[in-house]
């Protein structure tokens, strides 16, 4: 082990401290996905506007509307599938550590990379390969709702759930460099700009 790896294994980092470097491409992957979950967040404040409303609307003029229900759910889905990638590279997502403080910082890295590489990427490939011909069927049939008034081209909706495993896929792939470099060196490490440290969450040189 180097004098680099023991100083690092030497201090745990805390709960908030994401103790893995940069390299140039994992740099590049998350600068994308963080781009993408940033604009794909405004779509919250869509959801909230359309809400309101179709509650204004039911509530007050007595005039329900299936087609703003619809387009309700659909701003929310496709707000929550574009923004789980940003979730991953700030490291921001649901854990389970109940074992993770307990054990050195090369050790969380030698787990985190075996399971990105044996068990997030195989499981989220075998997603990704059944919900394209799931949407692809929708464009092909003109899918639409079922409901009369309901919306049409539902093949858009549909399309942002591969989507939005793609970029977390990119944004794990991206983390098991991070992982690759801490642990071996390889790819190199590079420390990003300052601006761009504060977005995606990478260490303080």
């Amino acid at each position: 082990m180097t004098d680099t790896n023991a100083s690092r294994d030497a201090q745990s980092p805390t709960p908030d401290d994401d103790f893995l470097p940069a390299n140039a491409l994992s740099w590049r992957l998350d600068r994308l996905v963080v781009a993408v979950g940033r604009l794909s967040s405004w779509l919250w404040i869509g959801v909230l506007v359309v809400v309101l409303i179709n509650v204004f609307s039911r509530y007050v003029l007595s005039q329900g509307s299936i087609a703003l229900e619809e387009l309700s759910w659909h701003l929310f889905g496709t707000a929550t599938m574009l923004t789980l990638g940003y979730a991953v590279v700030r490291d921001d997502h649901v854990r389970v550590d109940v074992l993770k403080e307990k054990f050195s910082p090369r050790a969380q890295a030698v787990i985190e990379l075996l399971g990105i590489l044996l068990l997030a990427l195989p499981v989220i490939y075998l997603m990704i390969d059944a919900l394209v011909p799931y949407a692809w069927k929708a464009w092909i049939y003109d899918e639409r709702s079922q409901a009369p008034s309901g919306l049409p081209y539902r093949f858009i909706f549909k399309s942002m759930l591969p989507l939005g495993l793609a970029f977390v896929m990119i944004a794990l792939f991206s983390r098991a460099l991070r992982c690759a470099t801490y642990l071996f060196g390889f790819p190199r490490a590079v420390t990003p700009p300052k601006d761009d440290r504060r977005s995606t969450g990478h260490p303080n040189p």
